[in-house]
């Protein structure tokens, strides 16, 4: 009950926040789109529907991120929070309570790429609902990524590091807009080393039925999120302490 009390307090914030809300669900649309459009003026096959669509679900993650990041260090400034702290809320209670509203907005996300995948050639079957549900892992991680950071930089300094480093790595390294075999050697095993393209290749598997597919990448990104949730838990406990003496 008190994880819930906090994470409807908090999901009336977000959905007062219109314009970042706007953005994270408009955002990663117009990319789908753009490149749906240059793909239809290229001979290669480059940005293939079925392919391009985990990406940009995956990709749009990263403003979640953004999102859940910016909310938990303005909170950690203000009197509402330092309150809060002599409630008898656990950091498990904290960070939970901020990633159940976040949850349905990031699956409203990817929910929305899919929808508007269908009508730019995306077949509809019933291998649509498994990639979203495998993308859910992914979900709990970018979230995890953006309470890890708001528990400890700045509203600022999480600006520069979801909005900017997070995108970009999430990009570059989740092999959305290229294959990383045409790169290859060192960058691909970074890449690889990373959750971002195993997110991508597991939404990608399940679309194209490929179940077998899907664990090992699979089995990256729910050890990512785990651990990434153990930590913000576990940061967030120690600033907590340090706010409290």
């Amino acid at each position: 009950m008190k994880t819930m009390a906090l994470a409807t307090r908090n999901s009336k914030e977000i959905l007062r926040d219109k314009l970042n809300l706007t953005f994270g669900l408009g955002f990663p649309v117009v990319l789908l789109l753009l490149l749906t459009a240059i793909q239809s003026n290229i001979p290669a096959e480059i940005f293939v529907i079925d392919q391009l669509t985990p990406g940009i679900a995956v990709f749009g993650l990263s403003f979640i991120s953004l999102f859940s990041g910016m909310l938990i260090a303005k909170d950690r400034t203000s009197s509402l929070m330092l309150r809060l702290f002599t409630s008898p809320l656990t950091p498990g209670n904290f960070i939970f309570g901020y990633t159940i509203p976040l949850l349905p907005m990031a699956a409203l996300q990817v929910g929305v790429c899919f929808s508007v995948a269908f009508f730019l050639g995306l077949t509809i079957d019933i291998n649509i609902m498994l990639a979203i549900i495998v993308l859910i892992p992914a979900m709990v991680l970018f979230i995890g990524i953006g309470l890890l950071c708001g528990s400890v930089f700045t509203d600022r300094q999480v600006g520069g590091i979801c909005g900017a480093l997070l995108t970009n790595l999430s990009a570059w390294l989740s092999g959305t807009w290229f294959d990383l075999d045409l790169v290859g050697g060192t960058f691909r095993s970074v890449a690889e080393l990373l959750p971002f393209v195993h997110a991508v290749d597991a939404g990608r598997a399940a679309i194209s039925g490929e179940y077998a597919a899907i664990w090992p990448h699979l089995f990256w990104v729910i050890g990512y999120a785990v651990v990434v949730m153990v930590i913000a838990i576990i940061v967030f406990t120690g600033k907590m302490n340090s706010d409290n003496n």
